[in-house]
């Protein structure tokens, strides 16, 4: 199961990660100013990506990312 790391940027901006249950980073955030509205970008997440109608699933080697 994968896990959420939040962490500061060198500007004091919280940022959150979330990484595979092999340790790799498989989303970045954006910054947030405050470690509140960090947690709260961490809860969208788990609550969104529940619903496949709010995301798009695009193809790693075909996109080139």
């Amino acid at each position: 199961m994968g896990k959420f790391e939040i962490t500061t940027r060198k500007d004091g901006e919280y940022q959150f990660n979330l990484k595979a249950s092999n340790g790799q980073v498989i989303l970045t955030s954006q910054g947030y100013k405050t470690k509140a509205s960090c947690l709260n970008g961490v809860e969208s997440v788990k609550k969104n990506s529940q619903d496949e109608k709010r995301f798009e699933r695009g193809n790693v080697a075909k996109n080139g990312w």
